[in-house]
């Protein structure tokens, strides 16, 4: 299996299936985590060195920091509801604790803190939606934590793609540290597929071709996006959804497309 796909794990002691840290990457920013924690489970750490967002995948939760209290938030019961999520912001050096008021999914997306903000909550009418692309490059967006909202390090967004479309396209990259032109981040996808037993495609690809990799993506995989271009395909009948977390020196945006696919772009 290539290195860059992570299939889920049977639950750990602290309800963690998925695990991805700068060390197992190969990289310095992002980290990412899911847990699936069943009704009336408990999950407390501290943050340390990493600021962290927690986005309620599915279910409702308590979250408390150390100066915070979020109590009973969460709706939508599937990611495919399709509305935002509700999501805490917790800075470095700082501790969270979230208690499942039903079974919940959890993703912890972490990156370097430098302590510039405090704890807040998300909620889903801070969450800009748009729709973008057209015709079988059209998806729906949802800005959890954009580089216009306060953060250190993490840049946070869900695509959804209807099925039998292209998202992340045309084709992007994001590996060089050339601003105004071009940003350095380091990107995880975590997807889910509806219906569940169905598939994605993602390539990911550098200009020399010294990484170029297509891989079948199943529910709940992530795929880890370390240089180069990124897109990714929902086969007919099944939808897309994944979740992004990116980080780098920079808290910016700016990508670069893929020159041979270009002309796909809109102006």
């Amino acid at each position: 299996m290539s290195q860059l796909l992570l299939k889920p794990k049977q639950r750990d002691e602290n309800g963690r299936v998925l695990h991805v840290t700068p060390e197992s990457a190969g990289w310095k920013y992002v980290g990412f985590e899911v847990y699936s924690l069943k009704q009336g489970e408990t999950l407390s750490t501290s943050t340390e060195e990493n600021e962290v967002c927690l986005v309620l995948l599915s279910g409702r939760a308590d979250v408390k920091t150390e100066k915070e209290s979020f109590e009973n938030i969460g709706k939508r019961m599937s990611v495919f509801e399709k509305i935002p999520p509700y999501s805490v912001y917790v800075p470095n050096e700082d501790s969270y604790t979230v208690k499942a008021l039903t079974d919940l999914e959890l993703a912890v997306c972490l990156a370097p803190g430098k302590g510039n903000y405090p704890a807040r909550l998300i909620a889903p009418e801070d969450v800009g939606q748009e729709d973008r692309g057209s015709g079988k490059m059209s998806r729906k967006i949802h800005n959890i934590l954009p580089e216009q909202k306060e953060a250190d390090s993490l840049l946070v967004v869900e695509v959804y793609t209807p099925d039998g479309n292209t998202s992340s396209y045309p084709p992007h990259k994001h590996d060089e540290d050339n601003l105004p032109n071009e940003s350095y981040l380091e990107e995880t996808y975590y997807h889910e597929i509806n219906p569940s037993q169905g598939f994605v495609f993602q390539r990911v690809y550098n200009d020399d071709r010294s990484l170029n990799e297509t891989l079948s993506v199943e529910n709940r995989n992530v795929v880890l996006v370390p240089e180069g271009y990124h897109p990714v395909s929902a086969v007919p009948g099944y939808e897309s959804y994944y979740l992004n977390v990116m980080a780098g020196p920079k808290r910016t945006w700016k990508f670069h497309n893929d020159p041979d696919h270009e002309w796909l772009f809109p102006k």
